[in-house]
């Protein structure tokens, strides 16, 4: 299966790490996609020395690149959907909107990037994307789990079932039923987020997060890193870019010295129990920089951790309540935010927030308390006696 690393952090630096990741892989014998998915001022274009498109070209040996095209990427999308929304365009007396008429709405980027993410497995070998800031970047993988959620809730697959029945239950209940049309539209949409969410959530699917070692704010790269482990992604690395070369904490200028010390305690002080890979200054050009940061590995760096385990643990013996962790690296108390609601837990870290479906034995169970230590957070669930099946 294809491998995604997703390049996030400083939208200086992104670019620049990005190219290089994808010219250090492919020097290592991978088939490498290089996709300019956040890149506006085409730095990317720059550091590769060759102007991109939306067709894939090749930029160097096993290397291919392309730019993201969000107008065209908006077409194609609603070309797909033409054929399953024209019964609601005649039930409603208009006219579909010509192809030059359309041009694209908020949003679209990170959905062409989801859809670009979907490449074919025996095609490439790794795919490299220079992707939105982490916040943003965490919202648009989330869209799909979040678009699912809706589906679920406003066309049950169950109701399907009674499509037969229609007109008999129109009957009785006097109440219109949903056309055929309306579930073949459903049943489209949830293929396409299905696609999207197997390329997410799988296990060769990474987030490299880039800062730059002299401004970045400690706080806000591991707020970035909580927001995107509440979404169960998995954060390989953290790039340092632009460092002050080593020799500069022995320099004789002790300004500069000093501003090295205070550079490396800032980077340890992420401590994310991720590698950090460090670039300084005196990298000229992405060979020289993809040296820096990956010497000798091979392929694309670090890989992925295993995949954050949400695990429920049995402690009723014990201590008369049971334990469900999540992983939360990074996550301060202050940012936490907890409601139960109905067999649901929403969960908001700043300003992520996500719903999660409790498991079955937590359903019957009222929350007792919570803590958050060593990047986890631990909730307790004390059995709720009007639900939880009684020795008798």
């Amino acid at each position: 299966m294809t491998r995604t690393v997703l390049v996030t952090g400083d939208a200086n630096a992104v670019p620049e790490v990005a190219a290089a990741t994808a010219l250090h892989a492919a020097g290592r014998g991978l088939r490498t996609l290089l996709l300019a998915a956040d890149d506006p001022h085409r730095l990317v274009d720059e550091a590769l020395a060759v102007r991109l498109g939306p067709a894939a070209q090749p930029v160097a040996q096993r290397l291919t690149a392309a730019r993201i095209d969000e107008q065209q990427a908006f077409r194609s999308a609603l070309a797909g959907l033409d054929g399953k929304l024209r019964t609601g365009f005649d039930l409603l007396g208009v006219e579909p909107l010509e192809p030059d008429e359309l041009t694209a709405l908020p949003g679209t980027r990170q959905l062409a990037l989801l859809r670009a993410l979907q490449v074919p497995a025996e095609q490439y070998d790794l795919v490299v994307a220079a992707a939105p800031p982490p916040a943003e970047l965490t919202a648009a993988l989330a869209l799909p789990e979040q678009l699912d959620r809706y589906l679920a809730r406003l066309l049950p697959e169950q109701r399907q079932a009674a499509r037969a029945l229609r007109p008999l239950l129109a009957a009785v209940a006097g109440v219109p039923m949903p056309a055929d049309w309306l579930y073949a539209a459903r049943s489209w949409v949830a293929g396409e987020l299905a696609a999207t969410r197997a390329v997410i959530e799988s296990a060769r699917t990474s987030v490299r997060l880039v800062v730059d070692a002299g401004s970045c704010s400690v706080p806000g790269v591991r707020r970035a890193a909580a927001g995107l482990a509440l979404f169960g992604h998995r954060l390989d690395a953290v790039v340092a870019h632009r460092a002050l070369p080593a020799a500069a904490l022995d320099s004789a200028d002790g300004w500069l010295a000093g501003q090295a010390a205070a550079e490396r305690e800032r980077l340890a002080a992420i401590d994310l129990a991720v590698p950090l890979l460090t670039a300084d200054r005196t990298a000229a050009d992405l060979p020289a920089l993809a040296a820096q940061l990956y010497g000798d590995r091979d392929g694309d760096g670090p890989q992925p951790p295993a995949r954050w385990p949400w695990t429920a643990e049995d402690r009723l013996a014990e201590d008369g309540v049971l334990l469900w962790r999540l992983a939360a690296p990074g996550a301060e108390r202050a940012d936490l935010e907890l409601m139960r609601r109905g067999d649901e837990l929403v969960v908001g870290l700043g300003p992520y927030r996500r719903i999660l479906p409790l498991p079955g034995a937590l359903r019957r169970c009222t929350v007792a308390g919570a803590a958050l230590r060593d990047g986890e957070l631990t909730l307790r669930f004390a059995p709720d006696p009007d639900l939880w099946p009684s020795a008798r």
